[in-house]
């Protein structure tokens, strides 16, 4: 009560609680909201206010301060290591409004902007002192000021007969009623970024937490647990990802150790060994975007699959998809989704080194399509999701095929991501990538930025087609007519990509 009162200037002869030994009239007296410097009036008992006249004016108040104040914890937790739930037990007093019981579904409707809403807190209560009314628990930060309600709302509670006069309610608040952030930001020292976003794999909640709250690190594994139905398991990456396995080292902060997490993307089902492969819940509108670009019967090498979120969709689609992982336990659980999705028998599995399934599986079945050239009618894409070392593995692609070079529309498309802390990353991922290849990509490729990994840091996608003068082996010999070469050359960049577009896109 003192700190309502504090707050929002009430003065403490003009409170009466729910519930105390005192006349009815007088707990139910209204909340006025007088400044400290107002006339204080004499008699609390059946006093009657309009509320859109006699409310002094006090200065408004930042919802964030009243916030902090009066639904914050108990100042005593700041610094608790070990989670003790029952520091955080904290009374507070609100305004309420008195409603007839059967109104009380119509009041709320009317009454959505100034109901508190508190996790666990139940905005309907009894009144104690009449069994025909109930008690609407409102938000102090909606209703302060000169006029508690709008028009709208007046409106309404005149036409539901509800007279507007407000008055208080004692609500005991435990931990339970707190959310995550307001928890870990009264416990971790003042100041201090609060962890209270996770990656959810499963049921895993997956953190990333900083030097400073190491210290409350069980604390912050069990907070993520109880405040987030069905998590039961909380874990703080201890490396960086391992660019050989891409998976990463954990530390299981509270809760159960098992790893093994089942989850539902775009519509697909995925189970693995969280511990031992790499699965970012973040990209899950990547892999659809890169999905919705491909065709029935378009033929998919997926180069770095992981446990399939690119592979299975593409199968699904009806497309052809050698799919390629060299972490055992990525092949182990890509072979176990497809047959889990029903896709096994459209799908290749391999278990390579990226530039060995680049030299071998890919430029076979490459051979092999050009062969078929005046046939087909599909797309090749090839996916390179290593953002930490794909751009490197483009060195794969220079010379892989032997022969005449093939028509412009049937060279493969590549989708190569890539990390970027430069201040233009589009511009510093088409150079990168075009210094591996020995051509410029500046006027033959597209860049879509992915997401934000980290200050200053983006993961980005270079789209391009594969040009024939990297693809192909040059002839060994050179012509004896010294005129022809530029002819030649001329006729051969005719074939190369000529898409002049250059975007980027925030998914």
């Amino acid at each position: 009560m003192r700190v309502l009162a504090r707050l929002f200037g009430f003065s403490g002869s003009l409170w009466r609680r729910h519930g105390s030994p005192r006349t009815g009239s007088e707990a139910l007296a209204l909340l006025a909201w007088p400044s400290p410097t107002a006339p204080l009036l004499s008699k609390v008992s059946g006093m009657v206010l309009d509320p859109r006249e006699g409310f002094p004016s006090t200065p408004e108040m930042e919802p964030k301060e009243s916030d902090c104040a009066l639904f914050s914890p108990p100042a005593e937790v700041r610094g608790m290591t070990k989670l003790d739930r029952t520091a955080f037990k904290k009374t507070v007093t609100i305004p309420v409004l008195k409603v007839k019981k059967e109104v009380v579904s119509r009041a709320m409707r009317s009454l959505k902007r100034t109901a508190l809403q508190r996790p666990g807190i139940k905005r309907v209560v009894e009144d104690p002192q009449d069994q025909e009314s109930r008690l609407l628990l409102l938000d102090p930060r909606q209703v302060l000021g000169r006029d508690p309600f709008e028009e709208a709302e007046l409106r309404a509670l005149q036409q539901l007969h509800v007279d507007p006069q407000l008055s208080e309610y004692t609500l005991e608040l435990t931990y339970d009623n707190f959310k995550a952030e307001e928890v870990l930001r009264a416990v971790l020292p003042e100041g201090q970024d609060v962890t209270s976003g996770f990656s959810r794999v499963g049921h895993i909640a997956h953190l990333n937490l900083r030097d400073h709250q190491l210290p409350f690190k069980h604390l912050i594994g069990e907070v993520m647990i109880d405040k987030n139905p069905g998590i039961t398991s909380a874990v703080n990456k201890i490396t960086n990802i391992d660019n050989t396995y891409r998976n990463f080292r954990m530390e299981v902060l509270s809760g159960e150790e098992n790893m093994m997490s089942k989850v539902r993307e775009n519509n697909y089902t995925y189970e693995f060994d969280f511990s031992k492969v790499y699965w970012n819940p973040r990209l899950s509108t990547e892999h659809s975007r890169i999905t919705h670009l491909l065709k029935p019967g378009d033929i998919l090498f997926d180069v770095f699959a992981g446990v399939g979120p690119f592979a299975i969709p593409a199968a699904k689609k009806n497309c052809t998809v050698f799919a390629n992982d060299l972490n055992p336990e990525s092949h182990k659980w890509l072979l176990h989704n497809c047959k889990l999705n029903k896709v096994d028998q459209k799908v290749k599995v391999f278990n390579l080194d990226g530039q060995d399934f680049l030299q071998g599986p890919v430029r076979e079945e490459l051979m092999q399509q050009l062969e078929l050239s005046k046939e087909r009618q599909h797309s090749v894409h090839i996916v390179m999701n290593l953002p930490a070392k794909a751009i490197e593995f483009l060195s794969a692609f220079r010379s892989l095929l032997d022969g005449q070079p093939c028509s412009r529309e049937l060279l493969p498309i590549v989708h190569c991501y890539s990390f970027s802390k430069d201040a233009n990353p589009a511009e510093d991922v088409r150079q990168r990538a075009g210094a591996v290849l020995g051509i410029s990509l500046e006027a033959s490729s597209s860049v879509h930025l992915v997401r934000n990994v980290a200050p200053n840091k983006e993961m980005l996608c270079i789209t391009f087609q594969m040009p024939a003068a990297v693809l192909y082996k040059k002839p060994t010999t050179e012509p004896e007519n010294h005129e022809d070469p530029p002819v030649k050359r001329q006729k051969t960049e005719k074939t190369f990509p000529e898409e002049k577009t250059s975007i980027i896109s925030n998914t």
